[in-house]
């Protein structure tokens, strides 16, 4: 099984590209995770790497700083470099990019209510869609915020 959870922070805004040929969408970027059990703060770097919808929708709508929750599998590559030394790169191939920070951004698009979701259910308590809810409220909780 080749499984991969993480939570972190962007190191510098995604990069978006399009596929020659299919135009399809691909994002590149990479994401800080501490590591928790260090008596140091001492974080590790990811690349990542995500594909069609969520790669525009991660470009659009996040950038540097802001914590996103990554789902997906570890891929390693090799390839020549223009030495003709092997080069091996390891990244994670996410499946699913949850926004963990939403500051400054545009919540009235569909594909944006859909990722920053991290539930099944399109209704809040109230049954308001949650295309109605206001999220602004979540914004200012921290980590230490948290009493549990």
């Amino acid at each position: 099984m080749n499984s991969v959870f993480m939570i972190g922070r962007l190191t510098k805004d995604p990069e978006l590209r399009f596929v020659a040929g299919s135009g399809k969408a691909v994002a590149n970027f990479t994401i800080a995770v501490d590591r928790e059990f260090s008596k140091e703060k001492i974080a590790d770097f990811f690349p990542v790497v995500v594909w069609g919808k969520q790669a525009e929708t991660t470009s659009q709508y996040m950038s540097k700083g802001k914590r996103v929750a990554v789902r997906g599998s570890l891929q390693t590559d090799k390839y020549q470099d223009k030495n003709d030394v092997t080069r091996y790169v390891t990244r994670v191939v996410a499946e699913r990019v949850e926004f963990l920070d939403w500051g400054g951004s545009d919540s009235s698009g569909s594909s944006s209510s859909q990722a920053r979701t991290t539930g099944n259910s399109s209704s809040n308590s109230t049954g308001d869609s949650e295309d109605n809810f206001d999220f602004s409220a979540f914004q200012s909780v921290e980590d230490e915020d948290v009493p549990f």
